[in-house]
């Protein structure tokens, strides 16, 4: 049975293989201003418990099709404003959700620049292209000459005209484009060749000088290089079929039987004509951008899968943080940091004077009692760590190397100067190195996720759909950990569901005006903060302090009453229940069942009491470098090195070997066993130790296995 096009919860459905009922409910609540951490988390009995990706899809694919729908129905006016829409044309319109189909169908009835075909139109050759395309006449040159006038000065100019005519014809044919198109899905061959006068001096795109790959084979990330060293004139791309063979399959599908000999050449030259500078172009673009989009979807869903481990990299609480942005000639960046992140004080050491960089750590190391120093990874990271290991500290004190990626962006940014404005923009460096120590996930949400350093091909993917992912993702992670509304910046709670950057700017405001918060209720205060907004929001928020125990858990303020109940039959206190987890596994879920409350909303209830808070860690774990290797030239294929994987891509992983180049972890060399995915092997932060495989100094490659190791995941 055929879904009607407009039934967009059944099509939704038969995509992403759900329930109606479950993808119809979806639609409702995100209609009706719900947002998709809101309902994945509180409205499981209404969407059928779907988690928070597949209401994302949801999402996605609804406002797709909507935007599909008001494509189909631009279409539809304009054959109609040009009288050319008939039942059958209108019917195939309305039962059609392809893209491609509906602009094959529109193509005819496109407002024409003015083509050879519309030039030969004016001349009025139209009437000739109509009786060659008959293909029943003799003596074209005769019924040519009659055409021959004004700019059209022989019979030979005539039907040439009328030629154009006829291959724009063929190239708007939808069962000749469908026919083109279905030979590039099934055999198009994707190559690439170093460019005439080609500049790439390092040879960076050396290993697809020569690539010819069948199309559907061709690894996402080898088309984005490809088509970024094409960007970059180093190498030509081409998409590309059996031209020959293609001519010869439209010819017979375009020359009727019994033509005569003298149309039946005409038509085979328009054929040609119509192939080689209309159809194939627009085909090989199509295909070069369902390519690309394909491509696009691999490396965005590989970045967000890297941001996401980053972002949810265990926060290290209650901890006195210093952090040291490295530097050489103008001095490392020295910041002390208290409990939640405040700046106590900065100051700059050098290690060119080693006793006076002493005295200035080990005081304040003291003074301002630091549990934790991070330092950054970038210039001079490696040296400042190795002097201040040696370094006898006036109380015990951790040292970690901190990514520093994006820092310089975040000391450069407006909400950097808001926080900070009487400081330097090296101070500030410090102070998010620091931080991200202290609570990585409040600290990088500051930051462009593209410049944390965690991607590949991010400049060369579609921006509007990788911002959408990376937001999602960012989102998606704070919203599942909760934020602390009294501590929170406005980045971080303008990624909360239901508040934005405008009314995040509004919740800070009122909080250095009155104080902190009390209870999620007093969030109905804030300006701008209404009855949708505040049920989209409260559930995330957190209030440690709060008169009511449920304030500083998931548990959304409109099952408090609920929760109360619960504490009552089992003979306790609602604060009792929150702060001993043990009690919550005596709840009878089937007591709590009724209209309004599902097994769902209930057993959300039971996890949210029975689980810890957020886990924080209280060791960093450093990887050990060796201080023999200063730089690639001291490397040698056999050597074992220790590395941390700073990224991981849909090839392998980047490797931190404590030297300026990285080395490259190959997906092949990661197990002996197969695997998917390098992230079945390997984390973001992982400390790993590889064998080197291949060193090339001059291009600065370092290849490594796992394979062999006795940390390698077999």
């Amino acid at each position: 049975m055929r879904i009607p096009t407009t039934d967009l919860p059944s099509i939704i459905g038969n995509d992403l293989n759900l329930p109606r009922k479950s993808v119809n409910a979806t639609i409702k609540l995100l209609d009706d201003g719900a947002t998709v951490p809101f309902i994945a988390r509180y409205r499981k009995e209404a969407t059928g418990e779907l988690d928070e990706k597949m209401v994302y899809l949801i999402s996605r694919r609804l406002s797709a099709l909507r935007e599909f729908l008001k494509r189909r129905e631009f279409v539809v006016e304009q054959i109609k404003s040009a009288g050319a829409l008939t039942a059958e044309l209108a019917d195939r319109i309305e039962h059609t959700l392809d893209p491609s189909a509906l602009e094959d169908i529109y193509l005819p009835f496109k407002p024409k620049r003015r083509t050879r075909a519309e030039i030969a139109r004016e001349r009025g050759l139209e009437p000739l292209a109509k009786i060659i395309s008959a293909q029943t006449a003799t003596e074209l040159e005769s019924t040519a000459r009659k055409y021959a006038k004004g700019e059209v000065e022989t019979a030979d100019d005539a039907i040439a005209g009328a030629l154009d005519i006829i291959a724009e014809w063929m190239s708007e044919n939808e069962k000749a484009r469908n026919l083109v198109r279905s030979k590039y899905q099934r055999s198009a061959r994707f190559t690439s060749v170093k460019a005439k006068g080609a500049d790439d001096p390092n040879e960076i795109y050396a290993s697809l000088y020569d690539y010819d790959q069948p199309l559907r084979l061709v690894p996402s990330h080898r088309y984005l290089a490809a088509r970024r060293g094409e960007e970059a004139g180093a190498l030509k791309v081409s998409i590309t079929i059996n031209d020959d063979e293609m001519i010869e399959r439209l010819g017979r599908f375009f020359i009727k039987p019994g033509a005569t000999d003298e149309c039946a050449r005409l038509i085979s030259a328009a054929v040609r004509d119509a192939y080689r500078r209309l159809l194939r172009p627009s085909i090989e673009n199509e295909t070069a951008a369902a390519a690309k989009e394909k491509a696009d979807s691999a490396a965005i869903d590989n970045f967000s899968d890297n941001l996401r481990q980053l972002l949810m990299a265990p926060p290290m609480f209650g901890k006195r943080v210093m952090g040291i942005d490295p530097g050489f000639k103008s001095g490392c960046k020295i910041v002390c940091l208290d409990e939640q992140g405040k700046l106590l004080a900065d100051e700059i050491m050098y290690l060119s004077d080693p006793h006076g960089a002493t005295y200035i750590v080990c005081s304040m190391v003291g003074d301002f009692k630091i549990d934790v120093i991070a330092v950054g990874s970038g210039t001079a990271g490696r040296e400042t760590h190795r002097f201040l290991s040696d370094l006898r500290f006036p109380r015990k004190v951790q040292i970690a190397v901190v990514n520093e990626d994006g820092a310089s962006v975040y000391s450069a940014s407006d909400i950097a100067r808001e926080e900070f404005p009487d400081k330097d923009i090296t101070v500030r460096g410090a102070i998010s190195i620091g931080r991200r120590l202290l609570d990585p996930l409040a600290e990088l949400v500051k930051i462009d996720p593209k410049s944390i350093g965690v991607g590949q091909y991010q400049h060369d993917v579609d921006q509007t759909r990788l911002k959408e992912a990376l937001d999602f993702t960012v989102c998606s992670c704070v919203n599942q950990v909760g934020v602390n509304v009294n501590t929170a910046s406005s980045s971080l709670l303008s990624y909360v569901s239901g508040i934005g950057s405008a009314l995040a700017r509004y919740i800070v405001d009122y909080r250095k005006e009155n104080g902190p918060f009390k209870s999620r209720t007093e969030l109905m205060n804030v300006p701008r903060m209404g009855e949708k907004a505040f049920q989209q929001c409260a559930g995330f928020l957190r209030i440690p302090d709060a008169r009511q125990p449920l304030d500083n858990t998931a548990i959304h303020p409109e099952r408090y009453a609920l929760v109360e109940q619960m504490a009552r039959d089992l003979r306790t206190t609602t604060s009792a229940l929150v702060n001993n987890p043990a009690l919550a596994s005596n709840i009878e879920i089937a007591n709590y069942i009724d209209k309004e409350v599902g097994v769902p909303t209930v057993n959300l209830i039971i996890e949210e009491l029975s689980k810890p808070r957020r886990s924080a860690t209280d060791e960093v774990h450093n990887t050990e470098f060796d201080d023999s290797i200063t730089s690639i030239r001291d490397i040698r294929p056999g050597m074992e090195l220790a590395g941390k994987v700073n990224n991981i891509t849909s090839f392998g992983a980047f490797v931190d070997l404590g030297i300026k180049e990285n080395g490259l972890l190959h997906v092949s060399q990661m197990s002996e066993r197969f695997i998917n995915s390098p992230h079945e092997v390997v984390a973001i932060g992982q400390s790993i130790k590889a064998r080197v495989l291949e060193v090339d100094p001059d291009r600065g490659r370092i290849a490594l296995t796992l394979k062999g190791m006795s940390n390698a995941n077999f």
